[in-house]
């Protein structure tokens, strides 16, 4: 992993977990069903894990802890980006626009897009200079 690619991380991290502290309803309906009764702390507190995350990240000394966090964070989000797309996909049904149809094309396009999200900041835990051999 080159340490040019952890914006790649840094910067979505950064810009969610903000929206995720001053817009939580805007996460809220992406919460998978069975966490429902829990979702407005569920999205703030992903929220601040993403920014501590996008701050660990930030500096070598301590992304041999922020990578595994920010992999582990992305891991435990996919799920919520899944039931994001299965809403938009009975959305698209339902209404049967080019619009809707885009949405859920896009959402089901960020799916895989995950994985090298993940394997980025996996990686950060070996970055030069992070004290991990």
């Amino acid at each position: 992993m080159h340490p040019r690619s952890l914006p790649l991380v840094i910067v979505p991290f950064s810009v969610s977990g903000v929206v995720h502290l001053l817009r939580p309803r805007t996460f809220e309906p992406i919460v998978p069903r069975p966490l429902r009764p829990w979702a407005r702390e569920l999205v703030l507190v992903s929220g601040a894990v993403e920014l501590a995350c996008a701050a660990g990240l930030l500096h070598p000394r301590t992304r041999s802890v922020a990578g595994p966090a920010a992999a582990a964070l992305l891991l435990a989000v996919w799920p919520a980006n899944a039931q994001m797309s299965l809403d938009l996909h009975r959305r698209a049904v339902r209404r049967r626009d080019t619009r809707s149809r885009l949405a859920y094309a896009v959402s089901l396009l960020r799916l895989p897009l995950q994985v090298p999200l993940v394997r980025i900041a996996w990686a950060a835990r070996r970055a030069p200079g992070s004290g991990v051999l």
